[in-house]
């Protein structure tokens, strides 16, 4: 009976600790409740949901801790399993060729591009000394399509350099993508607590709250766009040119008679251009000397045609002649 009493008030001191310390635990709680205000309310909503927002990482970081721990736990064999991650990764290759004919040349790229499935980004074409065309291409082509696309364009021609550049952004893709994730449930957070907000100076607090907030999200998405893009597409950047005329002269066999008649109409050519430009520099002389000859000559008709009647009047008559005129005597002639 003693035994049985003792242990009925052990049992009714538990209770009653139990209760007094509940009773103080609420009363603290209503005390610290009733000193915070409006604002500091809802800093502290805003906070919790923050932390709530971040519970979940942690334990998803912890727990794949844990995972990992257990996989290491239970040898190699059971923890070698297919990864579920994509691998991203940013392909740039430059190619330097050699070709007879640059236009020619950067249409088959073009065609190789489409076929493929991608895009000409960017193209530009000049004429270096009248005689030889380069073309710079920058092509944008699926990953898949990367190897064969870079044979057909090397094979194109004399291949002169070639470099290739890979890049792995896997770990930025994804965290890109988690930091959206949070960004996004921050805003819709901001969002309903404007909606809940009663006072102007919250409502303005929270306004440019989710002004900022928005912005980044926005940034995040720009850069998400972006290696999608360049994870998605390669860049090739392809470079033409034509061999100089002396390398080309070289690599031809012997010239024959076709090559001399073509040599020699070019110079003929040539000849007659030179001809032609010399006598159109030498045009505007000859012109003038020519009005100048023949004004002189007009000048020089007149001067001639005004003197000769002048000379004529002044010239001196002869003298007439007697009509008898006296018969000389004859002289003794010898005996």
């Amino acid at each position: 009976m003693q035994r049985a009493r003792r242990s009925r008030r052990s049992s009714t001191r538990r209770a009653h600790t139990v209760f007094a310390a509940g009773m103080l635990a609420v009363l603290l709680a209503l005390s610290g409740c009733g000193g915070s205000d409006d604002s500091s309310g809802t800093k502290s909503v805003m906070d919790s949901a923050d932390n709530k927002a971040a519970a979940p990482a942690e334990r998803a970081e912890s727990a794949g801790g844990e995972s990992d721990r257990a996989a290491s736990d239970r040898g190699p064999a059971q923890s070698a399993k297919p990864s579920l991650t994509t691998a991203h990764v940013i392909r740039k290759a430059s190619l330097s060729v050699e070709v007879k004919s640059a236009p020619k040349a950067a249409a088959a790229a073009r065609a190789v591009t489409e076929d493929a499935g991608g895009l000409v980004a960017n193209e530009a074409t000049d004429r270096i000394d009248d005689v030889r065309e380069t073309s710079h291409l920058v092509l944008r082509v699926p990953q898949a399509e990367y190897d064969a696309v870079l044979r057909k364009l090397a094979g194109g021609g004399k291949l002169l350099s070639r470099t290739s550049e890979a890049k792995d952004v896997t770990d930025q893709v994804v965290d890109v993508e988690s930091r959206i994730t949070t960004q996004r449930a921050s805003v819709a957070r901001v969002r309903k607590l404007m909606d809940r907000a009663e006072k102007i100076a919250d409502v303005v607090a929270l306004e440019g709250e989710l002004s900022n907030r928005q912005a980044e999200l926005e940034s995040l998405l720009a850069r998400q766009e972006s290696l999608k893009d360049r994870t998605t597409l390669a860049t090739i950047t392809l470079d033409l040119s034509e061999p100089e005329p002396s390398a080309q002269g070289a690599d031809d066999d012997d010239p024959g008679f076709v090559d001399a008649l073509a040599g020699g109409w070019h110079a003929f050519v040539t000849m007659v251009k030179w001809i032609a430009m010399a006598v159109g520099a030498a045009a505007p002389f000859l012109a003038a000397a020519a009005a100048l000859l023949l004004l002189w000559r007009l000048v020089r008709t007149w001067l001639t045609r005004h003197r000769t009647p002048r000379a004529a009047g002044h010239a001196p008559v002869p003298a007439a002649g007697p009509e008898h005129a006296p018969v000389p005597p004859e002289t003794p002639s010898a005996p």
